[in-house]
């Protein structure tokens, strides 16, 4: 006779049916399952406010910039250049065309060091102490206030000139630019497959060319954000500009002359005691901040289109 008992089944669901009861793995395969499920939306949930609490800021600074600049915005603040003391209206023309200048002068030197010095380190220097040097350099620059960088350009380049110029102000910000341009390069060619690299060495590709045509291709994204990093970062930058360019109420587009900035022309205008001048400061500020966001959507539009056609 089998003293097995009868396995005993409970009613489940409205539909009266009889099942058998749950058993232990099946209870915990369901708690685990409701466990993942509430840490995923956790996660996810934290994920969403850290990207509002970085998009907040942005939105908020440039949500003031528009409510007390936006006024000031005329023609004449994009065709003028600053009016004498004491009388209205003026613009910050020479100012903004004078930014362009040393931005361009400092990307055109800046850029292609900071790369350069990043491909060294990722596809030359494991290993070697140069490389070790080169790498902790760049990150104690990173670390150096701005305003020892303008000093360092006034000794080495105002001194000697015995003059303030833009070539001087551009110097000072293409110094700002190499570690972050540096550092960014290296990491992203670090992230580059080594399959890739061998497969071009496999048919004879010159490392040189490897490095060029393959791993700088690839890893092009990064490198481009790094670019445009440096640029917005050395884009306000006014302390480094009061030792080098020195800034002008004039017209001047030569590079030994001292030139005009709009973060100086906003320094300028935010210390003094005049209500015109802080209006336009405010503008000034305004402008600058689209100046920056539109330059580096526009830079990484291009880059993606030329990425693009690269692969296709």
């Amino acid at each position: 006779m089998s003293t097995n008992p009868i396995p005993t089944v409970t009613p489940s669901g409205d539909d009266g049916l009889l099942r058998p009861p749950m058993d232990f793995q099946t209870r915990r395969m369901r708690l685990n399952s409701a466990r993942r499920y509430l840490v995923n939306h956790l996660v996810t949930g934290l994920a969403v406010l850290s990207t509002v609490l970085v998009i907040v800021p942005l939105v908020a600074i440039l949500g003031y910039l528009i409510y007390k600049g936006a006024s000031s915005l005329n023609l004449a603040f994009f065709t003028h250049i600053p009016a004498p003391v004491g009388e209205p209206g003026g613009g910050m023309a020479n100012s903004m065309v004078g930014s362009g200048i040393i931005l361009a002068l400092a990307s055109s030197m800046g850029v292609p060091v900071g790369i350069a010095a990043g491909v060294y380190l990722a596809e030359y220097g494991r290993g070697k102490m140069l490389a070790m040097a080169v790498r902790f350099t760049a990150d104690v620059l990173n670390g150096i206030p701005s305003i020892v960088m303008g000093i360092a350009a006034y000794s080495l380049i105002v001194m000697r000139q015995m003059h303030f110029s833009a070539f001087s102000g551009g110097v000072a910000l293409a110094i700002m630019m190499v570690p972050t341009i540096t550092r960014t390069t290296e990491e992203m060619l670090l992230t580059v497959p080594h399959a890739i690299r061998e497969a071009a060495l496999g048919l004879g590709v010159p490392k040189w060319r490897t490095v060029i045509s393959v791993s700088l291709r690839t890893a092009s994204p990064g490198i481009i954000t790094g670019c445009m990093l440096a640029f917005a970062r050395v884009a306000g930058e006014t302390a480094p500009l009061l030792f080098t360019a020195f800034g002008n109420q004039f017209w001047s587009f030569k590079l030994n002359e001292p030139i005009a900035a709009l973060p100086l022309q906003i320094y300028v205008y935010a210390i003094s005691p005049y209500d015109e001048w802080h209006r336009l400061a405010w503008a000034g500020a305004l402008v600058l901040i689209l100046m920056i966001m539109v330059s580096v959507t526009l830079v990484r539009i291009y880059a993606g289109r030329g990425i693009l056609k690269g692969a296709s």
